[in-house]
C-alpha cells in the first residue's frame, strides 16, 4: 500500500494541492477583479481596523471589522459542521464533504454579484468565509499543520524543517520540507492561472474555483479513509 493511502485523504498532499490552487486562484481573484483586497487572511484588515480607530475614523474601521467577522463566522461554521457530525457520521461522508459544498455554494453565489461598489465587499466577505471555512477544516499534511489559503506559516515550517534536514541529514525532514514548498508553489499557480482566468471571467470567475472544490470533493468521497 502506498504511504500517501495509510492517512486520511484530507492529510494527503494531492488534496492539499488542489486545495493550495484554489486559495491562491481566490485570493488573486479578490485582488484583480474586486477592489485590489487580499481576502484569504485577515491580518491586514486588522492591521488597517487599528489604524483607523486610532484615528477615530469610525466607519473606515467598521470597512476593515466586516472581513474579520466573516473569518471569524467561516472557523465558527466549521467548527459546529465538525462537532454535529462526529455524533451521526456515515462511511463515505464526512464532515469535510459539507464544508466542500458550503464553498462550493457560496463561491457559486458570488459568481452572479455584479462587479464594483458595495457588491465588492460582500464578495471578499464571503471569500474571506469560505477561505477560514477550508483553513479549519484542512489543517495538516501528513500529520504537519500547513494552510492552503494563506503561506507565511507554510513558509516558516518549510523552512526550519529544510534547516534541521541540512544539520541532521535525516531524509525525512527534507520530504516534509518540499511537500510545504510543493503547497506554496500550487498556491502561486493558482494565483498566475487567475490572472489569466479573471480578466477573462470577471465576476464569474469563482466558479472555476468551484470546479477545483468539486474535484476535492470527488477525491474525498471515493475514499472511505476519511
Amino acid at each position: 500500500m502506498d504511504e500517501e493511502d495509510r492517512v486520511q485523504i484530507s492529510e494527503t498532499l494531492r488534496l492539499g494541492l488542489v486545495l493550495a490552487i484554489v486559495g491562491g486562484y481566490l485570493d488573486a481573484y479578490t485582488y484583480l477583479c474586486r477592489g485590489g483586497v487580499f481576502a484569504n487572511a485577515e491580518t491586514g484588515n486588522m492591521v488597517l481596523l487599528g489604524i483607523n480607530l486610532a484615528s477615530g475614523e469610525w466607519m473606515k474601521a467598521l470597512k476593515y471589522l466586516l472581513p474579520v467577522v466573516a473569518f471569524f463566522c467561516g472557523i465558527l461554521l466549521a467548527e459546529r459542521i465538525r462537532t454535529c457530525f462526529r455524533k451521526k457520521e456515515q462511511q463515505g461522508f464526512h464532515w469535510r464533504h459539507a464544508v466542500l459544498l458550503i464553498e462550493i455554494g457560496v463561491l457559486a453565489l458570488v459568481s452572479f454579484m455584479p462587479m464594483g461598489g458595495r457588491w465588492d465587499m460582500v464578495v471578499n466577505w464571503s471569500v474571506g468565509f469560505v477561505c477560514a471555512l477550508q483553513v479549519e477544516s484542512f489543517r495538516k499534511v501528513r500529520g504537519r499543520a500547513y494552510a492552503t489559503t494563506m503561506c507565511t506559516g507554510n513558509l516558516r515550517s518549510g523552512t526550519e524543517l529544510l534547516s534541521r534536514y541540512l544539520e541532521t541529514k535525516e531524509k525525512k525532514l527534507l520530504i516534509h520540507s518540499l511537500r510545504y514548498y510543493a503547497v506554496i508553489a500550487l498556491f502561486i499557480l493558482g494565483a498566475s492561472v487567475s490572472v489569466h482566468i479573471s480578466p477573462l471571467l470577471g465576476q464569474y470567475s469563482p466558479l472555476v474555483a468551484c470546479g477545483g472544490l468539486l474535484v476535492a470533493f470527488l477525491m474525498m468521497l471515493r475514499t472511505s479513509k476519511v
